[in-house]
């Protein structure tokens, strides 16, 4: 984790704003805790340890942990954004349950493969992408 409050803290410093304890906090909570969070769920999480820290708080910071690529946003199509490590974590995909919402990680080494030989023979030059499936889980098939 030390790399990572080292990258915020550079962060902050170029966008002229100040390292606080709340955002410390919020970003020790959200990477020791989470795969995939909303700004309600992890807000509700650090009010246990902390509930001074309010949730426009913890939103501002999710914010400010995605610009600082600490973070990346994710929607899984229920209208809700989430949160998910971005930090030293390689291409991977989501196989999200339509029924419970249950959502998985599976690691994309095959598809990225496919994705590099397509792009090459367009010329195109990919900058990354996001492989969501959507299916039922084992428990609600």
């Amino acid at each position: 984790m030390k790399r990572e409050q080292e990258l915020l803290v550079n962060f902050l410093k170029q966008k002229g704003l100040k390292q606080t304890g709340q955002r410390e906090k919020i970003l020790e909570v959200f990477l020791a805790n989470m795969k995939h969070v909303s700004a309600d769920e992890l807000h509700a999480i650090i009010r246990k340890s902390d509930p001074r820290i309010g949730f426009s708080t913890v939103y501002r910071t999710l914010r400010l942990l995605t610009e600082a690529g600490l973070a990346r946003e994710v929607n899984f199509g229920d209208g809700r954004a989430r949160f998910e490590k971005a930090f030293d974590k390689g291409q991977h995909g989501h196989l999200i349950c339509t029924s419970c919402g249950k959502t998985e990680e599976f690691v994309v080494g095959a598809i990225d493969k496919a994705i590099k030989q397509v792009s090459s023979g367009v010329g195109f030059k990919p900058m990354g992408h996001r492989l969501e499936v959507y299916g039922l889980c084992k428990k609600c098939q």
